[in-house]
């Protein structure tokens, strides 16, 4: 009995005590960076056509980008050399060579959040963007309208991997 409970007290000293805590015991959940296939990485040349829209006034009916997908450390950055746009994405979900994540980023009164699920097939991909603008109200910030779009989306390799570790 003893023996038992000199066993348990151990236990709980090191579940509940912060100086026996270790990243190895520790249970997250989410993404881990190293899933992400190394091929997502670089420049992308891609083109986007409306699939579905709520509002066809807000959105363009097609466009033809540049995305430089790039990573430093934990930090993965989405950005346009031609527009100069750059945005931390947050990688949502890696299932092999399906890879989705988002950004969000406020615009004026209004909120753009950018969902992208693409599947990566060597030096191509194709997928789906999802968009959703957001327009608060400048007065107690309650939400007047919700304009949403979703492209078809491809992309074609233009240069490669960019990491930085």
């Amino acid at each position: 009995m003893k023996k038992f409970i000199i066993n348990l007290l151990f236990i709980v000293m090191i579940t509940f005590n912060p100086i026996f805590a270790d990243d190895n015991y520790t249970l997250s959940a989410g993404v881990s960076i190293n899933q992400i296939p190394k091929a997502f990485y670089g420049s992308w040349r891609v083109t986007a056509k409306l699939d579905d829209c709520n509002s066809y006034g807000t959105f363009k009916p097609q466009s033809a980008d540049v995305w430089n997908l790039s990573r430093v450390g934990d930090i993965i950055t989405l950005s346009n050399p031609f527009t100069g746009a750059k945005a931390e994405i947050t990688v949502r979900a890696v299932e092999g060579n399906l890879v989705v994540f988002s950004k969000k980023a406020p615009y004026d009164n209004k909120m753009l959040t950018d969902t992208v699920s693409i599947r990566l097939d060597k030096n191509n991909f194709r997928g789906i963007n999802t968009l959703t603008l957001e327009s608060f109200s400048l007065v107690d910030g309650h939400l007047l309208k919700s304009e949403n779009a979703k492209y078809i989306i491809k992309g074609e390799k233009i240069a490669g991997e960019s990491i930085i570790e």
